[in-house]
């Protein structure tokens, strides 16, 4: 499709020019990867609880299909549609979470879930990518209008997702949330003081999180004291990189992932490393740095402050989330249960990933000539093919 003629105005052939294609051949590698891991790590997982030993895979084949038509889909929406869809999804997803408080699945002591038929849903997941475009708005917008009070609603949005998440207990979201917020005030232009006085905060916020909620303080304490408390799931992660070394056992070869109890989410990178080696696992970091470092050399030559602050958000979250998970089972970071984006099993996950990356695709578009709707109506003059 990269041969495709300039003359050609389709609706499929001006969509593929305007994108960028890179970025979307990365994410097609790691939904690649999502398909060939879940065929390797699913099957004793889906056997230990008594289900189907294709379960998890028939689930994530549909996850990663749907989440492949979202960024596509997505892609596609003029400036115009992603403010809108950030709002309303915003909206929706927020109360999605509230009712996780009251009508939601309670798993290990956390409330984050909510039951549909065949399968359930994180509505905070959903929070990430629209709160990082309705408070990108927000804050540009507030430059075009001297009185808009865009800082304070942010600030009084941001208090209530945390309110929210700190409620179901979700502390890995709630930082993630809150590391998007601070890099959208850094680029939209707060001082070092104040951009330091929020981390300072965050700092502490982490402090009273671990004299608080117990399962933090446990899982901090076990990153510290190797000697402390239950290390089974990290210890049988690091085995599984010894045991694949260099260029891995082999597709389907890896023996000690079938003892990891989520291999299948949280722990999948652990399979890429036993069953593909390192070196492969330094492929899918590097597949996942491409994403975050081409796109943010991108807002470099970007002249909408709204573009520049919303991406920014979007990708800062992407790629901490893949930091998060990857560290957690090299035993980098204190253990958090984080899914590896487009890798690792889960539907809300997956949705939510696909999301943002759309609109970080739909955000970054090559726009020349673009009208009031879009990219993809009328082509204008200058596109049209000679007769």
């Amino acid at each position: 499709m990269s041969g495709i003629s300039r003359i050609n105005t389709s609706w499929a052939a001006r969509w593929w020019r305007s994108i960028d294609r890179v970025t979307l051949i990365c994410v097609g590698i790691l939904i690649g990867f999502g398909y060939i891991l879940m065929l390797a790590a699913s099957p004793a997982v889906a056997v230990r609880i008594g289900a189907s030993r294709d379960m998890f895979i028939f689930k994530q084949v549909c996850f990663l299909i749907l989440a492949a038509l979202i960024v596509i889909a997505t892609s596609m929406m003029s400036l115009r549609a992603v403010r809108l869809m950030g709002w309303i999804g915003f909206v929706l997803a927020l109360a999605a979470t509230f009712m996780t408080l009251v009508h939601g699945i309670e798993i290990k002591g956390a409330r984050r879930w909510i039951a549909l038929p065949m399968m359930s849903v994180q509505p905070s997941e959903f929070l990430k990518p629209f709160f990082a475009v309705v408070t990108a708005w927000l804050l540009t917008e507030r430059q075009k209008r001297r009185y808009f009070p865009g800082m304070l609603v942010a600030i009084g949005l941001f208090a209530l997702v945390l309110l929210l998440l700190k409620s179901q207990p979700d502390i890995g979201m709630l930082s993630v949330i809150t590391t998007v917020f601070l890099a959208q005030l850094f680029i939209d232009g707060l001082s070092l003081f104040l951009v330091g006085a929020g981390v300072a905060a965050m700092v502490a916020a982490f402090v009273g999180a671990y004299m608080v909620f117990p399962h933090v303080r446990s899982r901090v304490e076990r990153f510290l004291h190797p000697a402390v408390g239950d290390h089974y799931q990290i210890d049988t992660a690091l085995r599984a990189f010894g045991n694949g070394g260099l260029l891995g056992r082999g597709p389907g070869e890896g023996r000690v992932k079938d003892l990891l109890p989520d291999a299948h989410a949280d722990f999948v990178f652990a399979v890429a490393g036993e069953e593909f080696g390192m070196l492969v696992c330094l492929f899918i970091v590097g597949v996942f740095a491409t994403i975050v470092i081409r796109t943010l050399l991108k807002l470099l030559h970007e002249n909408d402050p709204f573009i520049t602050v919303a991406t920014a958000g979007l990708v800062t979250g992407f790629g901490l989330q893949a930091f998060v998970n990857m560290g957690s089972t090299l035993h980098l970071i204190p253990t958090k249960g984080m899914t590896l984006p487009f890798i690792s099993y889960g539907g809300s996950s997956a949705m939510s990933v696909a999301l943002t990356i759309g609109l970080v695709l739909a955000l970054t578009r090559n726009r020349p000539g673009e009208g009031r709707y879009g990219q993809f109506g009328s082509p204008t003059s200058s596109q049209k093919a000679p007769s």
